[in-house]
């Protein structure tokens, strides 16, 4: 008979996954009953038995009893009523010492052939492909309460996966709540057939805790199949409060799972290729080539842009069976490793059967590289092929670094910064013709605080003036004074070239601009001016290339760091002019004080756009940001960034972030401020620019197309705006 314990009893469990809690509640409720969480047998008897078949007729025909896993059994009476529905073929685990002594104790005559095995369900000792049905009665969530993460889900799900046979059947009885559905979605996304419905119960007996049963079968890896369900047709007896929540999870994920199917080129992750959606990883499948994303947040330092390669041709003479090549970022642009066909002939040459590149790019800038193989380490153990010992380490490869040539200029350090270095570069395997420079040569600005990042970078190019100058010197010096001087005039006579954008980010910030591009056209054609605001300095590239490719503009750089501001001018050039003004003040307090003053002068507003562009990196990325800091894209600072551009402008972020999460939440915040919004997600990197606007008053979105030709006819200096714009995207 099957009794709900008392409230005092249900209190001890607490942690639902404490196998100690579970034996004092099992032996607080003493022997000889049953407990059922939720759905008992009357209404789950004709949905499980249509599931596991007619074992009567199945007998008669000759077909081998089903082998049946109840994991996390407890006290309930459903193993013992499949029995007597004719099932003997049941094995239940439990991790309670306490709960597995009384079934047994209870079943061992009546039902002698059931087995009964102490077993924690996320480490089970039974061999691969070892059941036909595995039938969950509240076990996953169990193991899925609310802020315990999914460790413990996932572990066991991995297990049931295993032990279940080809063709054979999952049954997972759930309140499918909706971190519970998230996981058993995603799990079985690949190679998997899903089913879900809800279990009946009478209308006058309508349960607050809805149950569903998920039927999954373990079908070909690899293949995406929609998900079944019949749960819109199920008014009648169940909560379909409960119900439609579930549904609109589905269509979710069948949203998700038909873009896998499409056959589109969809960016999977290193989870997804764990879970079969290019096939089964411990075998190699001669010429498979995919792209995909190795490292997430929790688990792992950094990200990785990463492509699997299988071995067109497998022989017997690699050297590796599996192999990493590292590439760094300032190779990833050569036809060698940015090309398939490159790509294959990296594999030939590495003799690896299997070889994994993994592409760096400016988050792993100035990163030692013991930290980084240290990183991919256990990433990539994961895509060895065949089982591979676990002392056994994957081989590392690497192009080289992809700097030839470095000097370090200057070293410091400021209080609100933390250290810097102005060094020059030259990177292997770049051209053009500097005279007796062979190489292009790039000046760089790095912060030590976000792990080396190059926080700017310009490229040198020969000042004729000063190169003339120079040989006239030569000219009237002796020959061993040319000789001493001949490598450094060389070097004295390069300037910064302003109409060169070193971050693919800032083209994107310039080529987004088509959103006000005849607002602007407008202005430079009346000579009036446009008011532009950078909050962060840098090494000052930005806001130079700004003044010279749209001379119309006046720009206002507002920056913290008085030390950044002093390295800028020192090495960078920067200048400052009645076009180009620079504050040594806090960004925020600046927009506060622009918009207090306005209100001051009676509230008096101009009719001229306005563009205000954050890009500053933040020095705190315990919040998830790398750019902006976060008190940038709070409410009271959005408020009063809507307030500074009046009726109408472009506010402008650049916005860094690992977080799935924490992005969500800053596209969340800019929409319920901003009523126009709008993304250029760059592709080889975590930058992502956001555009809004408080109105459509100066915005181009009819047609972008003429837009564009308008902000091309404005530009002094070329900027691929044609491919920029195409990755343009509405978030409203």
């Amino acid at each position: 008979m099957a009794t709900t314990p008392p409230a005092s009893i249900l209190g001890t469990l607490g942690d639902f996954t404490s196998r100690e809690n579970w034996d004092k509640f099992f032996a607080l409720r003493g022997t000889g009953d049953n407990f059922e969480w939720y759905a008992e047998w009357p209404s789950l008897r004709d949905p499980l038995l249509a599931l596991v078949g007619d074992r009567g007729a199945a007998a008669e025909a000759g077909a081998a009893a089903p082998e049946i896993l109840v994991p996390a059994c407890g006290s309930s009476a459903l193993s013992e009523q499949l029995y007597d529905a004719g099932f003997r073929r049941i094995t239940n685990v439990d991790f309670s010492r306490v709960v597995v002594a009384d079934m047994l104790r209870r079943h061992a005559r009546a039902r002698p052939e059931m087995r009964w095995r102490i077993m924690d369900m996320t480490n089970m000792q039974f061999a691969d492909g070892s059941f036909d049905v595995i039938l969950d009665k509240g076990g996953l969530d169990a193991l899925m309460e609310p802020g315990a993460g999914t460790k413990l889900g996932t572990k066991y799900l991995n297990e049931a996966k295993r032990v279940l046979k080809s063709g054979g059947k999952f049954v997972c009885l759930t309140l499918a709540e909706s971190h519970v559905l998230a996981l058993l979605l995603s799990e079985f996304r690949f190679g998997w057939d899903m089913n879900i419905q809800a279990i009946a119960s009478e209308s006058s007996k309508k349960s607050a805790f809805q149950t569903f049963m998920v039927i999954i079968v373990k079908g070909k890896m690899g293949v995406v199949q929609t998900i079944k369900s019949s749960l819109d047709q199920s008014a009648e007896y169940c909560n379909m409060k409960q119900a439609n929540a579930v549904i609109r999870a589905l269509g979710n994920e069948n949203i998700i799972r038909e873009s896998y199917s499409s056959g589109i080129d969809v960016l999977l992750s290193l989870r997804d290729l764990q879970l079969g959606a290019i096939g089964d990883l411990k075998v190699i499948v001669p010429g498979r080539r995919r792209q995909f994303i190795l490292g997430e947040q929790e688990t792992s330092l950094y990200c990785y842009k990463a492509v699997l390669l299988d071995a067109k041709k497998q022989t017997e003479t690699f050297v590796y069976h599996c192999g990493v090549f590292i590439v760094p970022k300032a190779r990833a642009h050569e036809w060698l490793f940015a090309s398939e066909e490159g790509q294959w002939h990296v594999v030939e040459s590495a003799k690896a059967a299997r070889l994994i590149m993994v592409f760096l790019d400016s988050r792993h800038t100035n990163i030692d590289m013991d930290i980084i193989k240290k990183d991919l380490s256990p990433l990539v153990k994961d895509l060895e092929p065949g089982n591979p010992e676990e002392e056994a380490p994957i081989p590392f490869m690497m192009a080289g670094d992809g700097v030839r040539q470095r000097e370090i200029l200057e070293k410091a350090t400021s209080e609100i910064t933390g250290p810097m270095v102005v060094e020059d570069v030259v990177y292997e395997n770049t051209d053009g013709d500097q005279g007796s420079i062979s190489e292009k040569m790039f000046r760089r600005l790095i912060f030590g605080r976000s792990s080396g990042l190059v926080q700017s970078e310009a490229l040198l190019i020969r000042d004729a003036q000063i190169d003339e100058a120079d040989k006239k010197n030569k000219s009237a010096s002796g020959t061993s004074k040319k000789r001493r001087n001949q490598k450094k005039g060389s070097k004295n006579s390069l300037r910064i070239d302003y109409s060169f954008l070193g971050s693919s980010y800032h083209s994107s910030i310039i080529s987004g601009l088509s959103l006000v591009a005849s607002t602007l056209s407008a202005a430079s054609a009346s000579g009036q001016k446009v008011s532009t605001t950078v909050i962060g300095l840098g090494a000052g590239c930005f806001p130079m290339f700004l003044r010279g490719c749209l001379p119309f503009i006046d720009i206002e750089v507002v920056e913290l760091d008085p030390l950044v501001a002093e390295l800028a001018k020192k090495y960078f050039g920067l200048s400052v002019d009645e076009q180009l003004k620079v504050h040594l003040e806090d960004g925020i307090k600046f927009i506060e004080d622009s918009v207090a003053n306005r209100s001051v002068s009676n509230g008096s507003t101009s009719d001229a756009i306005k563009i205000l562009i954050i890009d500053v990196d933040s020095s705190d990325l315990s919040s998830g940001l790398s750019c902006p800091p976060e008190n940038f894209v709070e409410d009271p600072f959005l408020q009063k960034a809507k307030e500074f551009l009046s009726e109408g402008g472009l506010f402008i972020i650049n916005l860094v972030s690992r977080s799935s999460s924490v992005r969500e939440m800053v596209v969340s915040r800019l929409k319920a401020v901003f009523e126009h919004l709008y993304s250029l997600q760059l592709e080889e990197d975590i930058n992502e620019v956001l555009f809004a606007s408080p109105s459509e008053r100066y915005l181009d979105i009819s047609n972008l197309d003429t837009a564009v030709s308008k902000l091309k006819d404005l530009l002094k200096f070329p900027v691929d705006v044609e491919s920029d714009i195409k990755k343009l995207q509405s978030l409203q």
